[in-house]
């Protein structure tokens, strides 16, 4: 191998080192921009009810079928409402009233 044959490996060999380089430098920015992007209340919201409703989809959805509501219109509203309690606070008089309603309803299912 001669040594014109050697320089032009070492230089291809360092432009695919600076590229790998470049690359992995583009994954930590896009990382981070993933991470920031799914911290945000809003879409850790969307991934709560998304998980809510494939949990329970089917069983509220059979519940509200009769009545010709579907779960996917409704979720504009609550998640309107979920966000209303968000800002102005009101996160534990919600649960407060969550809880309530539980056991009002426990209550009503084993009394009948």
């Amino acid at each position: 191998m001669s040594e014109h044959d050697k320089i032009a490996l070492q230089a291809a060999r360092k432009r695919q080192l600076i590229a790998e380089g470049e690359l992995y430098r583009v994954s930590i920015v896009h990382a981070r921009a993933n991470l920031s992007h799914a911290l945000r209340p809003e879409t850790v919201l969307q991934g709560v009810m998304h998980t809510v409703t494939g949990f329970a989809g089917h069983r509220v959805e059979s519940l509200l079928a009769p009545g010709g509501f579907r779960l996917q219109s409704l979720m504009p509203y609550a998640m309107t409402a979920l966000s209303f309690i968000g800002r102005k606070k009101l996160v534990k008089p919600a649960l407060g009233l969550v809880a309530i309603a539980a056991v009002a309803a426990a209550w009503l299912r084993r009394k009948h």
